[in-house]
């Protein structure tokens, strides 16, 4: 049995707080409450993290001790009887290019009231560039049984055309040019750009600098699937290692 009724029972004596209040705090029923403070019950891991992470308590000390009133009083105060007012991590909003929306998005992607409505995707991810999603809906980045499939997901942050000559050769991005939108690698040449799939199948595009609209340098890719985590490095030395096994045989 572990100390965790104990400890919430002290910690609702000095933040003055009564059962009802302590419950709704963390969306638990009184009687549930009253369960975990006398013993006959043991609460679920999930609300042990709410109530070490609210009250900015250890977990093994919430669970392996009993904690003295001092201890108690130099933990987070402050503490909220309104279930409102709990702090929310919020996660980045991303709006999201899909098959539905791609053809009003090219029409319509410099207007700010358009972007807004857009679907949003709400990924963990801290970044302070402007984002933009898109999902994946034809095979041209994939080879070899690898890469991007439809229904994946890309997120891209936005890159200036101007800087387009500083882009390094290979680089995947989402352009949209020429009333297109095209997830490819990029290869800047004078005048003009190639995007190549990565497919060896599919021929190359090219499009003049001055037809590009926008650019998304791609920075983070979601997988519907769960991705091969196989290196190449290592397929490569198994072969190596069959070769040779075959040349020690003819040796002998």
């Amino acid at each position: 049995m572990s100390f965790f009724g104990k400890n919430i029972k002290k910690i609702r004596k000095v933040k003055n707080l009564s059962q009802q209040a302590f419950a709704d705090l963390f969306e638990l029923k009184r009687a549930t409450l009253g369960a975990y403070e006398e013993g006959r019950s043991e609460p679920k891991i999930e609300t042990i993290i709410k109530v070490a992470n609210y009250f900015s308590i250890y977990i093994d000390q919430l669970l392996t001790r009993e904690l003295t009133v001092n201890e108690l009083l130099k933990f987070k105060g402050g503490i909220t009887t309104n279930i409102n007012d709990l702090t929310q991590e919020k996660f980045t909003e991303i709006p999201c290019i899909t098959e539905s929306n791609m053809a009003d998005y090219i029409l319509y992607s410099d207007k700010a009231t358009f972007v807004n409505q857009m679907p949003k995707l709400q990924l963990p991810v801290k970044n302070n560039l402007e984002l933009r999603g898109f999902t994946i809906a034809n095979l041209e980045m994939t080879t070899h049984d690898k890469g991007l499939y439809p229904n994946d997901i890309v997120v891209g942050h936005y890159y200036p055309v101007n800087k387009i000559k500083e882009l390094l050769n290979s680089t995947l991005v989402l352009v949209l040019v020429s009333g297109k939108l095209i997830l490819r690698r990029i290869y800047v040449l004078k005048d003009k750009v190639v995007l190549r799939a990565d497919h060896s199948n599919i021929e190359d595009k090219e499009f003049l600098k001055k037809d590009i609209k926008e650019i998304w340098k791609i920075k983070y890719s979601f997988f519907k699937r769960i991705p091969e985590f196989k290196d190449d490095l290592e397929d490569q030395l198994a072969l190596l290692a069959s070769e040779l096994n075959k040349i020690k045989k003819q040796l002998k």
